[in-house]
């Protein structure tokens, strides 16, 4: 889901050259500047769940920050996190990307949507009720505003979560994996 996008216009500069037989163009751009712009990353895997073990959620999170890395990505990675190691790794992302550039938030493992609001499920959550998820949990909504707040060109937010809830309390609730979010 793109948050935010801005591009910067290519400049062509036009610049004929001539010499005994021909003339020539020579066209420049911009396009350096792309290459070379900061791009930094926060990957969370989490696959280490009590209840509801995910067996691919942290190769899925290593397989894209080594992608991501060989393009040029910082990447923050964090695998079978608790509730404590992704609140510091989104703060420590938000300092990164405050600097301008790309930003890309990927996460893997367990998501759920309680009232409309979707919620990153960290390894520790310890969940008997509905009531506790949102203080057991991690909104989606809190990167997006991080990212919202960031002077970055352009933020992705891949959300890449289990859409069954391992919760059985509250498991027969209409609300199926997490909800479709719009950008700020």
């Amino acid at each position: 889901q793109v948050i935010k996008g801005y591009s910067q216009p290519a400049t062509f500069h036009i610049v004929p050259t001539k010499d005994t037989a021909t003339t020539s163009l020579t066209i420049t751009t911009n396009l350096d500047f792309y290459k070379n712009e900061k791009k930094t990353a926060l990957i969370i895997g989490n696959g280490e769940y009590k209840n509801g073990p995910l067996k691919n959620a942290v190769n899925d999170a290593l397989d894209m920050a080594a992608t991501l890395s060989g393009k040029g990505f910082k990447v923050i990675l964090k695998h079978n996190a608790t509730r404590v190691d992704m609140r510091n790794a989104i703060r420590e992302f938000g300092n990164e990307i405050s600097q301008g550039g790309v930003g890309l938030f990927y996460y893997s493992g367990h998501g759920i949507q309680v009232d409309g609001i979707n919620y990153l499920i960290p390894v520790d959550a310890d969940i008997e009720l509905k009531a506790e998820v949102a203080e057991e949990c991690i909104s989606a909504s809190a990167v997006l505003k991080v990212m919202e707040y960031s002077n970055n060109r352009i933020n992705v937010i891949i959300l890449d979560a289990c859409r069954n809830n391992p919760f059985r309390s509250f498991s027969r609730s209409d609300e199926k994996g997490i909800t479709k979010m719009d950008p700020p």
